[in-house]
């Protein structure tokens, strides 16, 4: 076993090695150019589903109206139809992530993908409030099954430029995903096709996830045979801390807010921060011990991951937030349909696809600095667009370019951001580094919402000509400050890069022949 692991690292660090050769492509390539391997179906699948989970994360609020007018559902009934699924979804991403590497990747992936598709067919034909919340949590553990998958299965079967071009779909899809969800929720409620209301909005995801699950089963690699028994080899101490921290830590923080913060919210906050200690100590013992922990620790280590998770978790807030606390200006504040509200995002999306699919294209030498470019542009962005509207206007002409711009900046430091800090993650440890990368973005993107939307609400309860805007335009500016704390991680991970960068030219330039006399 320690053998395989020292090969892993070995082929994945070379793997990341950037070349000096090419002058646009892939900056971390390994020198003479190779595409590497990987095929475009299966990542097709892959992001497919990462697109449907993030999707319906979002997807309910611009829905949340016509959901309550629709089946007279109480104020604590639409919190867990909007909790529901992000709470099971977050706190059992670190055990599908493990239980992949156990029972064989593409199996979860697929038992995840029709737990999902089925759960999203039952939220459409929910006759009951309580129902519906039901199907939520169901979804929530089928997202959190396959989601983990992705990242495994990119880090073990996509080698090369192949990989790092992965990993630029997937960033992308992480965004255009939330970004989706508000704009896609906002046409099928607009449309109400067929008098469904907000049902479309469930019902959207069972052809799309029936045909991923007949793709997947057809063009994802085949699992090996599963060796013993799958409770052998889980770590059953490490699930139950990790669950429960989870658990006390999002839901506090899903419902605290409209609860008005009672005292549970904080004494389960307090008790989420314990458990997550003894979480990391219990791991840390089983893994002394010979053990497989639930999350192997040792893969933080990993070149350029810790800078990447600083820069993740601090870039996901901002965007979460502003995301949540926007949508809610539109509708609450300037009166817009759910239809315009959504294609309000639109081109944001937009500029965050188009940078995050291709901005291999640019010259190698440029990626280094990208995700700082990204961070400190997206930084300017969410601050002009609070400027811009802090007057209780409704944008003009100007918002769109300034969108598209936004959501160009948050490509730049997204997409390569995820291939710089994880392209070096050994295979051996893929689903390790997917269940902590993945916790963390979910996590990051709960806290935006719960406590700069709280900023939010509190302050567009004040009077003044624009309250809403005025409080919109106080938590961009925020917002502004959290994306630029994204550099502490993204500055230390561009030096990384560049030394990498520099190191393989020196190597390339030794190895070369002398010339002859």
């Amino acid at each position: 076993m320690a053998g395989n692991h020292a090969e892993g690292m070995t082929n994945t660090t070379t793997a990341a090695i950037p070349s000096s050769r090419p002058v646009s492509g892939p900056v971390l390539s390994v020198s003479p150019p190779d595409e590497g391997t990987g095929d475009g179906t299966m990542l097709a699948i892959l992001v497919m589903a990462q697109f449907m989970a993030l999707l319906d994360a979002t997807i309910v609020n611009v829905a949340i109206p016509s959901i309550q007018k629709n089946m007279h559902a109480s104020g604590a009934g639409l919190q867990f139809i909007v909790a529901g699924y992000t709470v099971a979804y977050a706190m059992l991403l670190i055990t599908g992530a493990r239980l992949g590497s156990l029972v064989g990747h593409k199996r979860l992936f697929i038992a995840g993908l029709i737990t999902f598709t089925t759960a999203s067919f039952l939220c459409g034909v929910a006759p009951t409030t309580g129902v519906l919340i039901a199907s939520r949590v169901v979804q929530g553990i089928g997202a959190a099954a396959m989601v983990p998958q992705t990242l495994s299965i990119i880090q073990k079967r996509f080698t090369g430029a192949s990989r790092t071009r992965a990993f630029s779909v997937y960033g992308a899809a992480i965004s255009i995903g939330g970004v989706t969800g508000q704009v896609l929720g906002g046409v099928l409620v607009d449309l109400n096709i067929g008098h469904s209301a907000w049902r479309s909005i469930f019902f959207v995801n069972v052809p799309v996830g029936v045909l991923a699950v007949i793709l997947a089963s057809r063009k994802l690699p085949a699992d090996g045979a599963i060796v013993g028994r799958v409770r052998d080899g889980l770590d059953v101490i490490g699930l139950v801390l990790g669950s429960a921290a989870v658990l006390l830590l999002v839901l506090p923080l899903v419902l605290g807010r409209q609860e008005g913060w009672p005292a549970w919210t904080f004494v389960a906050l307090a008790a989420g921060i314990v458990l997550a200690v003894v979480f990391v100590l219990a791991e840390r013992r089983v893994a002394a011990t010979g053990g497989r922990p639930l999350l192997d620790l040792k893969v933080v280590r990993s070149p350029g991951l810790p800078s990447a998770l600083v820069a993740l978790a601090a870039g996901m807030i901002a965007y979460g937030a502003f995301l949540f606390v926007f949508a809610f200006h539109l509708q609450g504040g300037l009166g817009e349909s759910p239809l315009r509200a959504g294609l309000t995002f639109a081109p944001a999306g937009a500029g965050f696809g188009l940078v995050g699919f291709f901005w291999r294209k640019l010259p190698t030498t440029w990626h280094p600095s990208l995700p700082v470019v990204g961070f400190s542009g997206a930084a300017i962005g969410y601050l002009l667009v609070g400027l811009g509207l802090r007057d209780g206007s409704h944008g003009g002409y100007w918002l769109v370019p300034l969108m598209l711009v936004l959501g160009a900046f948050m490509g730049a430091a997204f997409s390569p951001l995820l291939a710089h800090g994880l392209v070096r993650v050994p295979p051996a440890r893929a689903a390790d580094a997917s269940g902590l990368l993945t916790t963390v973005l979910q996590l990051s993107i709960v806290l935006g919402i719960t406590v700069f939307g709280d900023l939010f609400l509190s302050l567009s309860t004040h009077i003044g000509p624009h309250p809403s805007a005025a409080a919109f335009g106080t938590v961009l500016l925020t917002l502004c400050a959290v994306s630029a704390a994204g550099l502490l991680g993204a500055v230390p991970l561009s030096r990384n890069v560049r030394r990498a960068l520099h190191h393989s030219e020196a190597t390339h330039h030794s190895e070369q022949p002398l010339p002859a006399e």
